[in-house]
């Protein structure tokens, strides 16, 4: 059937040509009108239609529009907190336990405790763990954190005084990581620690005990050791002290005084907050509290707090 259209259709395209050649009086409109319907009438032989209809016939192609772009996710940055970090300084009463706010990313315990073991910024301080130590996780159950290390824990040269400390260098820590009073236990490669250092023992769970017995009685907080400032410099911490009188002064790069104060806590005989402000040129300074001491050094050397800042 569709040879007999093609032969059809071929005949009619032929009859139109010779009518137009053979007949002088067309105009060349008609021409023209009769060459559309013989191209017509071929195309039609050929099986196709008009432009964009009937059947057979793909709808014009649009445009190709651009896939989407992938959507990229932002890298998560770990979060960070800036927890208290204990560490030992020697004074009048012994070792005890100083302080520094330190920013720690991820799990704030096992930050906080990296932090401890791997040393202080302030060279007054320091720290008798092992800096081999790795943490290897942090457990809660209830009210008791579990914190395992690595067997380098086990090894520490230190006295009765040093180790009974240390742990309490850790509870501590723990303690300003989790933001409320737990208990800690010490476990050494996945077991309970048992006997430690030769010196002391951690076979269950132990709290924080009173910060009179254990802390140094005036820390500062901010600015943190070797810290860039601008002038006026706000001073603040913590302090245990008579009456909540507090002393500072402040020594310039050659260690000569130019400038000295007092200030109070919010309240005497406890741990208490304390601010000042000192305003200052531009330079390197250290900034030093120190407790009072109405014994007049028959207690011994008043207890103080250090920080080297820079202020620009």
């Amino acid at each position: 059937m569709g040879e007999l259209l093609v032969v059809a259709s071929v005949v009619v395209v032929g009859f139109v040509l010779l009518s137009l050649v053979s007949t002088a009086r067309l105009g060349s409109r008609r021409v023209t009108a009769l060459a559309g319907l013989a191209g017509v009438a071929l195309v039609a032989a050929c099986g196709g239609t008009g432009p964009g209809t009937g059947p057979g016939t793909d709808p014009t192609p649009s445009a190709t529009e651009p896939a989407p772009s992938p959507t990229v996710e932002p890298s998560e940055t770990p979060e960070s907190s800036e927890i208290p970090v204990y560490f030992l300084i020697d004074t009048r009463a012994g070792l005890r336990l100083a302080r520094e706010l330190r920013e720690v990313t991820g799990d704030p315990v096992a930050g906080a405790v990296g932090t401890m073991i791997a040393g202080p910024l302030d060279p007054d301080y320091s720290t008798t763990w092992n800096p081999a130590t790795t943490v290897l996780g942090v457990e809660r159950d209830g009210a008791t954190v579990v914190v395992d290390l690595s067997g380098d824990a086990l090894t520490a040269n230190v006295g009765s005084e040093a180790a009974a400390l240390m742990v309490q260098q850790l509870v501590y820590t723990v303690v300003g990581a989790v933001g409320e009073d737990v208990r800690v236990l010490l476990h050494i490669d996945g077991e309970p620690a048992g006997d430690l250092w030769g010196a002391t023992t951690w076979p269950d769970p132990v709290a924080p005990v009173d910060p009179l017995n254990v802390r140094l009685l005036v820390q500062i907080d901010q600015p943190a050791e070797g810290a860039e400032t601008t002038s006026p410099v706000t001073v603040s911490g913590d302090a245990a002290v008579f009456e909540a009188n507090l002393l500072w002064h402040v020594l310039d790069a050659a260690g000569a005084q130019v400038a000295s104060g007092f200030t109070m806590t919010t309240e005497g005989q406890t741990f208490a907050p304390y601010s000042f402000t000192v305003d200052l040129e531009p330079g390197e300074y250290t900034v030093v509290i120190v407790e009072d001491d109405p014994s007049g050094g028959e207690g011994g050397t008043p207890m103080s707090d250090t920080a080297t800042v820079t202020v620009s």
